[in-house]
Order: C-alpha cells, then sequence, then structure tokens
C-alpha cells in the first residue's frame, strides 16, 4: 500500500538509518527475567527495569489471576463514569500509606503521571515551572502542555535553581513548581533533593519528584528519594511509574488529600483514559506487600548493584556518575555504541545502546540495569563478554 502523500515517511526514515537512529526493538520471546530469551536467543538480560525481578513471580502472578476471577479482565470505562473499582481505591490507600503522603492517585503510566501534573498545576501564564535538564521526556512532554512558561536550570545546580527563583518573574508567579526526577533515568544519579526542597521552599515554591526508578528501589523499604533523604512530609508531590521495580504498568501521584481530589476532577489522562484492569492493580499491591516483608529482594538488588559497577571499573569502563542499579558504560560515539551492543549480543548479553537525542551527541553510552534475579555467575559472564567485546572496539 503506498501514498504519495506519505511517501515523506520513508525519506525520514531513510535518514534515520543513515543517522544511526533508526529503532528496530528487539522482541522477546519469555517471560521478563535476568536471562531471557529475546529474538530466539537465550541471554543476560541487562537491560530491564524489572528491578526486583518480580515481573514472574509466582505470588505476583497469582495475586493477578485472582484478581481477574473476582473483577474481569478490564474495567471499560474511565475512572470519573464508572471505572473505579474497590480494588484501584485499596491500591491508592496502600500507596499513600507507602509514600508516608495522606492520598495518592493512579494514572495509566509515569508518562501520563507527570502530564496530568505538569499540564492541571501549571495551568496560567502567571504560573512558573522549573526543570533540571536532565528531566525525563514526559516532565519535558508535560511542561509543554501547560500554559505556564517554563525555565530549566542545570543538572543539579543548586545555584542557578536559586538565580531562577530570585528572578522578577519567579517572584511574581502565581504559582512556581520545581521538578527533578529522583533517580536520573540515563546517568544514574540520585537528584539532590533536600536542596532542592530547602531551597524551592526559600522561595514559596513547592517541589514534584518523579521517582520512577527510585520508587522500590531506594530508600526505606524502597520508598524512594523523599524516604532516601529523610524528607517525608516536606515534599508536596511524588510521581511515580508502577512498570518498573512494581513489576506492572500504571503511574501515580502521591501528595495532599486536597491536591489528590484536585487532579481527580481535572487532570486530562483520569478523565479521559480508561482505568487500568484490575489485575494490575492486584499486582501492584502485591509488590508492596513484599517490599514490606520480604527485605531479601532489595538485598539481591543492591549486592548485584555494587558487584557489577566494581567489575566493570576494574574493567577500565567509564561508568559515569551512577550510584544506583542503573549503570552506564559511556562510548562517546552512536556507531560504536551500536556495534557494541549488538557485538554483546552475539556474545549472550543483552546491554542497549543510547544515543541522541536521548542523550546529547558525544554521550552515547551502553546502558545496563541489574536486578535482584541476577546471579553473580550471570554477571560474571556479562563482565566477561563487556572486557571482550570492549578491547575488540578500543573502549577500554
Amino acid at each position: 500500500m503506498t501514498f504519495d502523500t506519505l511517501k515523506f515517511a520513508g525519506e525520514e526514515v531513510a535518514a534515520l538509518k543513515k543517522e544511526n537512529r533508526f529503532i528496530r526493538p528487539r522482541v522477546l520471546e519469555s517471560a521478563q527475567e535476568p536471562v531471557s530469551v529475546i529474538d530466539g536467543k537465550k541471554v543476560i538480560n541487562l537491560t530491564s527495569n524489572n528491578y526486583l525481578a518480580l515481573a514472574n513471580n509466582p505470588k505476583v502472578k497469582q495475586a493477578a489471576i485472582g484478581a481477574i476471577e473476582k473483577y474481569g479482565v478490564g474495567s471499560a470505562a474511565v475512572r470519573t463514569i464508572i471505572g473505579t473499582m474497590s480494588i484501584h481505591e485499596e491500591l491508592e490507600e496502600k500507596f499513600a500509606k507507602f509514600k508516608h503522603a495522606e492520598a495518592s492517585i493512579l494514572f495509566q503510566s509515569g508518562f501520563t503521571s507527570n502530564v496530568a501534573v505538569c499540564q492541571s498545576l501549571m495551568s496560567s501564564d502567571t504560573d512558573l515551572l522549573i526543570s533540571d535538564e536532565l528531566n525525563h521526556a514526559s516532565i519535558i512532554d508535560g511542561a509543554r502542555l501547560a500554559k505556564s512558561p517554563r525555565k530549566i536550570y542545570r543538572h543539579k545546580d543548586i545555584k542557578h535553581l536559586a538565580e531562577i527563583l530570585e528572578t522578577p518573574e519567579a517572584r511574581a508567579a502565581r504559582r512556581k513548581m520545581v521538578v527533578t526526577d529522583g533517580v536520573f533515568s540515563m546517568d544514574g544519579d540520585i537528584a539532590n533533593l533536600d536542596e532542592i526542597t530547602e531551597t524551592a521552599h526559600k522561595y514559596g515554591a513547592f517541589v514534584m519528584v518523579d521517582d520512577a526508578h527510585a520508587s522500590g528501589v531506594i530508600g526505606k523499604e524502597g520508598r524512594g528519594t523523599v524516604s532516601h533523604f529523610g524528607l517525608d512530609g516536606k515534599v508536596e508531590i511524588q510521581i511515580g511509574t508502577l512498570s518498573k521495580a512494581f513489576a506492572s504498568v500504571g503511574g501515580y501521584a502521591a501528595t495532599t488529600r486536597d491536591l489528590r481530589d484536585y487532579l481527580g476532577s481535572v487532570a486530562r489522562p483520569f478523565l479521559f483514559s480508561s482505568s487500568q484492569p484490575p489485575s494490575i492493580a492486584a499486582t501492584c499491591i502485591a509488590v508492596l506487600e513484599m517490599l514490606l516483608n520480604e527485605p531479601e529482594h532489595l538485598k539481591r538488588l543492591w549486592d548485584n548493584t555494587a558487584f557489577l559497577k566494581e567489575e566493570l571499573k576494574k574493567a577500565g569502563f567509564d561508568t559515569g556518575s551512577s550510584v544506583t542499579p542503573i549503570t552506564p558504560i559511556m562510548v562517546g560515539d552512536t556507531e560504536k555504541a551500536v556495534n557494541f551492543s549488538k557485538r554483546l549480543f552475539d556474545e549472550g548479553v543483552f546491554a542497549l545502546s543510547i544515543g541522541f537525542p536521548t542523550v546529547p551527541k558525544s554521550k552515547e553510552r551502553l546502558r545496563t540495569i541489574v536486578t535482584a534475579g541476577h546471579t553473580i555467575k550471570d554477571l560474571e559472564f556479562a563482565v566477561e563478554k563487556f572486557k571482550k567485546v570492549g578491547k575488540e572496539l578500543n573502549i577500554v
């Protein structure tokens, strides 16, 4: 099927291929496991966000099956019509308690959570949204959909943040919101949330932290960056996704009761998209219980993280500023990063190459993520392959 009116699409694809930016995803043919079958090949999986290795856990699967049997496979409605099930409210209550917040609200994804909050709260041209330069694309898109102007501060640069907050535009703003990732998804570093919060409050701004890669990973019992810094009750809005450590899909905002109710009445993703299937809510409840009662999952995750980082550094790889299970291996060249990933896959290790525009040019890398489910034998095998291919490509 061809259309002259869509001829441009082929030209755009050709341009992407020429720039090594064309994406054809590899296909997972097994459960999301530390050792997975991908494109017909059994490989060590160092690309998944399945931090706690619970996506195929028997307890979690049984919880999902039980919810399907009780509630069916889907809600068939948006939350504000007839798509709010008792299990959705149960998860919201338990998640609010987990985050030490008054209330929480579920969204269809972490992406829509950020869009919903930015768009709903920054609703006037007299508001001001202030964002870290390395924040996730969903925050960037949420800011674009908001009616407020936006300012970008240099990554984790508190002096620059304060300079923005001191401007006449900021001082005159009706509302000021400072937004940061909790854990930055490409570099694996943690936001200086304590300094951000202190600075924002000094100038009458409120704070929103996106804990997509922190919930279930850092802080006491995996409660996130607010817990990590001892800031319970001091950060106004905690955002995140349920698709990573929580092994499912969806997003949330944990905040005050009044703000939760406001978002439930005005946030467009909440008003105009059907709610999550009940099995999703049941999955997340099961993971919450495991985080609270089975600390061994988090311990294994961090033991594995420490092992991989140490071995990669000993081998001579540049792992950037990461202090979390996200460990980049800096390459600095698009073609070399793509080839590095391809050769590793041939050797039985899946580590995805990341290039422009996801990261700046000259900052191309492989991004690895360990999970609680990897064995030391898995990681030793992976490190040996990294060393072998890294030497072939003159990376180490």
